[in-house]
């Protein structure tokens, strides 16, 4: 028993593996030279060690380059690319080596091999199918993204009052505050011990704390980490006895935390709810795609089929939004 493909279905697989080969080839000649240039690094490396420049300022100064350097596949995809600066700012969030590059490179694919595997396994069109893997290629990067900087996010600010109170130690021990913040960095876990240690490079590197301190705020976006660098700065501006400042701020934190967690367990029922009606319809259409294409058909192949999918796709999303902010308190 085989399939039967049609010409258009053909064509269009065609056309897909055809333009995914041509995106790999020009990343291959964008991207071509890493050898020379790995050696090029290498040999840079060391003579700056011979030079005597000490291996953790090395280091820093070698992670700030190659946050600030950008290939040309990067500065390709961030001309065509809607609101870089947020996409930027979201893949930074991650504390993962993610460039928009990459980003774009794996929505085009993933875009491409689901077009390919909806209009091989269904028989719903070559334009839907083209949809859908538009709609693929632009939602899942995107919901992964935000769900990994959430996540580092939430570890972050389970960890922070636990640093604060390191930093309150060192600094009732008579250690400045950037010798406290130092510390902190190595003794607790990452993500925040990773922050840190961001900070002491700059440090190293004769940059002033504040700036690193706003610098690290805007990259993380959490209000917990915004209140300990304004307690920082009014502290310089009016003195005071920091410790006492910053340990009242973590037994804050904790209390705001516990506060989220309360919240959140009131809303899961709200919650529930909302995966459950936002999922029931994905879920129907799922299976009548595998067991009755034909039933979908003129939901895809007429204009009028194509006007209640619009109806119907706002009116999911927009119950899923109002839902969503339903379940959400702000603390």
């Amino acid at each position: 028993m085989g399939f039967d493909i049609d010409t258009d279905t053909l064509i269009a697989v065609i056309s897909a593996i055809g333009i995914g080969l041509t995106f790999w080839v020009v990343g291959l000649m964008l991207t071509g030279g890493g050898a020379s240039r790995r050696y090029q690094r290498r040999l840079n490396s060391m003579q700056e060690r011979a030079q005597g420049i000490a291996t953790s300022e090395w280091a820093a100064a070698r992670s700030l380059s190659r946050q600030q350097s950008t290939t040309r596949i990067d500065r390709f995809a961030g001309n065509w690319l809607p609101r870089r600066d947020l996409l930027l700012a979201r893949l930074e969030r991650t504390g993962r080596a993610i460039s928009i590059g990459k980003y774009a490179m794996t929505a085009i694919g993933l875009g491409a091999l689901s077009a390919i595997g909806f209009a091989i396994g269904t028989r719903i069109g070559i334009v839907p199918s083209l949809l859908i893997g538009l709609l693929v290629g632009t939602a899942v990067p995107h919901l992964v993204i935000g769900r990994m900087g959430k996540r580092r996010l939430a570890k972050f600010i389970s960890l922070f009052p636990d640093a604060i109170d390191l930093v309150v130690r060192a600094l009732r021990s008579g250690l400045p505050v950037t010798e406290a913040i130092v510390g902190a960095g190595h003794e607790i876990a990452d993500p925040v011990g990773a922050e840190f240690r961001l900070i002491e490079s700059g440090m190293r590197m004769g940059r002033d704390l504040e700036s690193l301190l706003w610098e690290t705020a805007k990259r993380i976006d959490a209000p917990e980490f915004r209140f300990f660098v304004i307690a920082l700065s009014v502290q310089r501006e009016t003195g005071g006895n920091l410790a006492e400042t910053l340990s009242n701020l973590a037994d804050i934190l904790r209390r705001r935390k516990q506060m989220k967690a309360k919240a959140h367990a009131m809303a899961s029922e709200t919650r529930a709810t909302t995966m459950i009606l936002g999922g029931l319809p994905v879920a129907v259409i799922g299976v009548l795609m595998l067991t009755s294409p034909a039933y979908l058909t003129p939901l895809f192949n007429d204009v009028r089929g194509l006007v209640l999918d619009a109806i119907a796709v706002t009116m999911l999303l927009t119950g899923i939004v109002i839902m969503n902010k339903m379940a959400k308190f702000q603390i």
